[in-house]
């Protein structure tokens, strides 16, 4: 398996979505924005354009799961979202439990700029990054 894979990854939610750009052979991601979604439902032209520009070989989607593991409503929003993509787009599609994220997201957000830097649409696309990022971490450790 090559190891010089792209990787988007989405931190879903039912308000916005947030998407970032990794890369296997550095381990790194970094945020590239926050899509709008209209009761979980994104703008699919914009996922289209978004694929397009950066041509990813992966989608990660992030799984907001309960502290315990279990799904909630949310989780199976995601994993339809998810579903959707690969339907859609072909791509490959895996899924990453993102309990921890938005909170690292914000701590992250909050070192580098303060309160300033937290704005909804930076902590999904930081969500993001780290959804990627811990994916990542998880294949090769």
């Amino acid at each position: 398996m090559s190891s010089a894979r792209s990787i988007m990854g989405f931190d879903y939610g039912t308000k916005s979505i947030g998407v970032a750009i990794g890369q296997e052979l550095t381990g790194t991601a970094q945020p590239l924005r926050s899509l709008k979604a209209n009761d979980g439902v994104p703008n699919w032209d914009e996922i289209e354009k978004l694929l397009k520009e950066w041509q990813p070989d992966l989608l990660v989607v992030g799984l907001p799961l309960n502290m315990d593991g279990t799904d909630q409503e949310i989780t199976v929003r995601a994993r339809k979202f998810g579903n959707r993509l690969h339907g859609r787009f072909g791509k490959p599609v895996e899924f990453k439990d993102e309990r921890l994220t938005t909170t690292d997201a914000r701590a992250r957000l909050f070192e580098r700029g303060g309160y300033k830097a937290l704005d909804k649409g930076s902590v999904d696309g930081v969500s993001a990054q780290l959804i990627v990022e811990a994916w990542m971490e998880e294949q090769y450790g």
